[in-house]
């Protein structure tokens, strides 16, 4: 990676922090598009996200990162990645076009239909940034991705079927939907609670990263939460959360299942990890041991484990992370455990 690269990437995360005037997640305008393609995209939330990348880009976490990949400093024959990019979240596709440019590559990008508008733009930054021609390294496409030496893809367990026999000839990583949960012992502070709202209400909860499921000791006293989750009310001004509210709170009033409720959260004890919309499930337990067995067993649709007693849950198989921090992973937290800069640095080794 050449210097002027690595002060454009600097200078980008100064861009996504908003400490570059009118640009950023200070720009009304590509704020204001982003919210019309998706109204999921709401501008605190894409405030909160392009501020996460910032954060990734700070001259420390670079060189902390990248310093485990003693081999992007060798010449190498730059291939062409295929990208289909979820759009789940704001900018979520945003790492696997950072770590194709990392590595040397050249980027054929597929946006989701649902965040066309924020990594362009994200990119169209970075090569005002560079003395080098980023954007020549980097080709958005609506269609079929076709002539890639490579593929990263992100879709559901469906979409993966047919991404599996599509890119069949090329290195492939194929990453599914997956979900975290948060494990208390009961002797959170209510400090660690409220940080425990972000994982579960920020982005709506429509992320791999958000908290769809507590597992709590027998006894816990589930107001402790709804005392400390006020300040999140605001998310059911959001019709498209407040529609799925409404929603589930019809059909499980109509299937007589039992739920408690605030105005802007029903909470259910279920078995499942994945929680709709609006929705979040809980489960008891009596022993941690309980606990570790069954997120073990679970581990193939688990993100990552919001928790405070980490040493004493002593699960190896997902990674885990305080109370409030699901939400905010370091670049070299890869989506589903797979080293992404690795695997694109070994392709031309």
């Amino acid at each position: 990676m050449t210097n002027t690269f690595h002060s454009g990437l600097v200078q980008l995360g100064a861009w996504f922090r908003g400490e570059v005037e009118n640009k950023g997640p200070e720009d009304e305008g590509l704020l204001g598009m982003a919210e019309a393609q998706n109204r999921w995209f709401t501008p605190a939330f894409v405030k909160v996200a392009m501020n996460a990348n910032g954060e990734m880009l700070r001259t420390e976490v670079l060189n902390h990162w990248l310093a485990k990949y003693p081999q992007l400093n060798e010449v190498r024959s730059p291939q062409l990645i295929g990208l289909v990019l979820a759009g789940n979240l704001p900018m979520v596709g945003w790492h696997d076009v950072l770590c194709v440019l990392l590595s040397g590559h050249r980027a054929l990008v597929k946006c989701s239909s649902e965040d066309k508008v924020l990594i362009p733009a994200a990119v169209a930054a970075l090569d005002a940034y560079c003395d080098e021609d980023m954007a020549s390294r980097v080709e958005f496409v609506t269609g079929t991705l076709q002539g890639a030496d490579a593929v990263i893809a992100t879709g559901s367990a469906n979409t993966n079927r047919y991404f599996e026999y599509y890119f069949r000839d090329v290195p492939r990583v194929l990453r599914s939907q997956r979900t975290s949960v948060a494990v208390l012992g009961g002797d959170e502070s209510h400090e660690q609670l409220q940080a425990l709202g972000a994982d579960v209400f920020q982005y709506y909860g429509l992320g791999c990263r958000s908290v769809t499921k507590l597992m709590l000791p027998n006894g816990f006293d589930l107001d402790r939460l709804f005392a400390a989750w006020v300040e999140w009310g605001h998310v059911a001004q959001n019709n498209k959360y407040a529609n799925n509210y409404d929603y589930h709170k019809a059909v499980w009033l109509l299937n007589r299942e039992e739920l408690i409720e605030n105005g802007f959260l029903l909470v259910k004890e279920d078995s499942s990890w994945v929680s709709p919309v609006g929705t979040l499930y809980y489960g008891w337990y009596a022993s941690l041991d309980d606990v570790r067995e069954e997120l073990e067993a679970a581990a193939d649709n688990l993100q990552c484990i919001a928790t405070e007693i980490p040493e004493s849950l002593q699960v190896t198989s997902v990674p885990t992370v305080p109370l409030g921090q699901s939400q905010k992973p370091n670049p070299w937290d890869y989506a589903d455990g797979m080293d992404t800069l690795n695997f694109l640095l070994a392709l031309s080794s």
